[in-house]
């Protein structure tokens, strides 16, 4: 088994779409596409689902960006503790932390901390896309 991709409900797709790509570097891997349907309404179990998505990603990792017309949608609470239940957060590896912080940071990106470095080295931030989802990135140890 292995992850194929992480599914998230926004409110404005193409200001999404510019997030990930422009601050996680990710490359949009379809044009935006209109969904709805018996079959999306079967899926996610919302009668009347439909809207726009799209989809980027990095490498293997790629996420389904959802913005729906109808039915309604209840806005998350951008302040949400990771520590409720459910989703907490979704982890994207990087090769270099310092850059993607900073790139980040000097685009006013909501971030938890500064980076934070584990014992064994490992290197880690928590930060928030412009829905509030929260989302790490994580720089594994290279070396012993």
């Amino acid at each position: 088994m292995k992850m194929n991709h992480v599914g998230i409900s926004v409110a404005d797709l193409e200001r999404s779409i510019a997030f990930y790509r422009d601050m996680l570097e990710m490359t949009q891997a379809c044009p935006i596409f209109a969904f709805g349907g018996p079959d999306y309404e079967s899926i996610m179990a919302l009668d009347g689902a439909q809207g726009r998505m799209c989809v980027v990603g990095k490498d293997e990792f790629q996420i389904e960006l959802f913005e729906f017309s109808a039915p309604a949608s209840a806005v998350k609470d951008p302040d949400y503790s990771v520590g409720d239940h459910g989703l907490s957060h979704f982890g994207i590896q990087v090769d270099d932390i310092e850059s993607a912080y900073h790139r980040l940071r000097g685009a006013g990106v909501r971030i938890h901390s500064p980076i934070t470095t584990f014992p064994g080295g490992t290197k880690a931030i928590y930060a928030r896309d412009p829905d509030g989802n929260v989302f790490e990135l994580v720089e594994m140890r290279t070396t012993p």
